[in-house]
């Protein structure tokens, strides 16, 4: 039993768990400093930096870990019903706790649960999608034109899940060997000093008074940005290389050890529900995250989100999400004859 558990633990790529945690920690400050940004300059800085990178980044590792394609079943299972769920976890809390008008709108996610359902849109759609010559371009043309639209924005995310997909893409089409390659120590260096000149850049170049850092959310059409579409696309394509380039640069300078945060890598989804939850309300409930102004106060906050996204992490609350993504979903197989089964195409296991 003890050999077989070592030689599960050196079998974990800690550089992914790492890194997940770090990001995790990310989404939970962005949220929080969301009402408060621009009430100095560092805030405003750090809000920048995170939404230039962090979901690209997340979105990224998503789809290294995507490479073996599963059924359509357990892709339903998994995410599908999942987001189902939460979307009725957050109506409830909506709706009882915070008194707030809202609607069961399943087609329009509420928060952050977009992410759920763009990831059953990518791994359900990806194993037809990479039959398609140049699909990793045509992605990137969708990603951009998509900013043309005047549908909702929040409709089924899909501005979002077609700006995001090339991460996603990336990411699949990434190998271990590649990442390893590019962890030498002069990237390394070329990494830390590209990263200390982009947040220079951002704490001090024009760009937070010429633009809104909305260009990183992919969910707003490029009207709404107050942007022509030439300009809109050009800024768009902008975006895109930043986030992968800061999506490589910092996964260059993580820890490949283990850690004493390494485990929060392997909780996140719990951490990215729950803490949804916990912003909704102080956001709603109170003022206190509008009127973070001082420097005490801002370190407060920042120290506020890491023990946050600790708490989040105590096996009790991923021991639930696990619980959530196994519930066992019928089998409508066994409710159509043989003869029909056999001419439908697009079965499950045949995914």
């Amino acid at each position: 039993m003890g050999n077989n558990n070592t030689s599960s633990l050196k079998q974990r790529d800690y550089l992914f768990d790492n890194y997940k945690a770090l990001l995790i920690l990310l989404v939970v400050i962005g949220h929080f400093i969301e009402p408060c940004y621009q009430n100095s300059n560092f805030l405003n800085t750090l809000k920048w930096l995170i939404v230039s990178f962090h979901m690209p980044a997340f979105i990224f590792i998503s789809g290294y870990f995507s490479k073996r394609e599963l059924p359509l079943s357990v892709i339903i299972q998994k995410l599908a019903v999942p987001y189902i769920i939460y979307e009725f976890v957050y109506y409830f809390f909506y709706v009882l706790i915070l008194h707030k008008k809202t609607g069961l709108y399943l087609l329009y996610p509420k928060f952050s649960l977009w992410y759920l359902l763009a990831l059953f849109v990518w791994r359900a759609i990806t194993p037809y999608v990479k039959k398609i010559p140049h699909y990793m371009i045509i992605t990137v043309i969708l990603g951009l034109f998509i900013g043309c639209s005047d549908m909702p924005s929040n409709y089924l995310s899909l501005p979002r899940i077609l700006f995001f997909y090339p991460f996603f893409l990336a990411g699949m089409n990434l190998s271990r060997e590649t990442i390893t390659k590019l962890r030498c120590r002069t990237i390394r260096t070329i990494s830390a000093i590209g990263i200390l000149l982009f947040t220079l850049l951002l704490a001090f170049g024009p760009f937070r008074e010429m633009y809104s850092s909305k260009i990183f959310y992919g969910r707003y059409n490029y009207s709404s940005l107050k942007q022509g579409t030439f300009e809109g696309i050009l800024c768009r394509l902008i975006c895109y290389s930043v986030g992968l380039a800061m999506t490589f640069a910092i996964m260059t300078l993580i820890s490949e050890r283990r850690t004493i945060y390494s485990y929060i890598g392997t909780r996140t989804m719990a951490i990215y529900l729950f803490h949804g939850l916990t912003y909704s309300y102080f956001k709603e409930c109170t003022p206190l995250l509008e009127n973070v102004n001082t420097v005490s106060e801002t370190i407060f906050l920042l120290a506020f989100c890491i023990v946050l996204t600790a708490t989040f992490s105590i096996p009790q609350l991923t021991f639930f999400t696990n619980k959530i993504a196994n519930l066992p979903i019928p089998d409508f197989r066994a409710w159509i004859p043989d003869y029909y089964l056999s001419r439908i195409i697009l079965l499950p296991d045949r995914i």
